[in-house]
């Protein structure tokens, strides 16, 4: 999945606090000339639809800014979000055009009935959420899909077991549990003392 969103050049000397009463966030972009940033805004409303898609580290943003004559493929790296309010006031972008791999974080979709839920009364217990992984800019896929359906009570899923799309390759322990099936008196044990 790509995004495509255009950025404006930041006027020098302009206030971040002006720029957000007039509707725009401040942001920075790295990346697109060594080590050398930009100060650009973006419209909120662009800001609020990216962020309701979840494309913070894992999703490729074609990042357009016409008065720099620049145009190419990002990371949105950073969300910086006030304090008490909840919304957004500035944003990082990262131009990928110049990397052959790149850390991102992947959601992790959980498919199928696990045999130690639907037969044997047990509970699905999922650790990780998500999987960082290296890959390329053009290869970052949208969700890792992760088929419990063989596990039974007692047993986990770890990160080296998972089936990853060509080119992708998870970067944390591969002996961290990704699911497991748990034993649901524990379940009842924790709700309990919840409760």
């Amino acid at each position: 999945m790509e995004i495509t969103i255009e950025g404006q050049k930041r006027p020098e000397g302009s206030k971040p606090n002006a720029l957000r009463r007039q509707g725009l966030v401040p942001a920075v972009l790295y990346g697109h000339q060594g080590t050398e940033s930009i100060n650009i805004t973006i419209p909120a409303k662009t800001v609020e639809t990216l962020l309701k898609r979840n494309v913070v580290n894992h999703t490729l943003i074609q990042l357009n800014v016409p008065e720099l004559s620049w145009s190419g493929k990002t990371l949105l790296r950073e969300v910086q979000k006030h304090p008490w309010k909840g919304f957004p006031y500035h944003l990082s972008f990262f131009s990928v055009a110049q990397q052959d791999s790149l850390t991102v974080s992947i959601p992790l979709h959980f498919v199928g009935e696990a045999v130690g839920v639907k037969l044997e009364g047990g509970l699905l217990d999922v650790v990780l959420s998500e999987l960082e992984v290296d890959c390329e800019p053009g290869s970052i896929p949208d969700r890792i899909d992760v088929d419990v359906t063989g596990l039974h009570q007692g047993q986990a899923l770890h990160i080296r077991e998972l089936n990853l799309p060509a080119g992708v390759t998870a970067t944390g322990d591969a002996e961290q549990v990704v699911v497991s099936i748990i034993h649901p008196e524990r379940g009842e044990e924790e709700s309990s003392v919840e409760g």
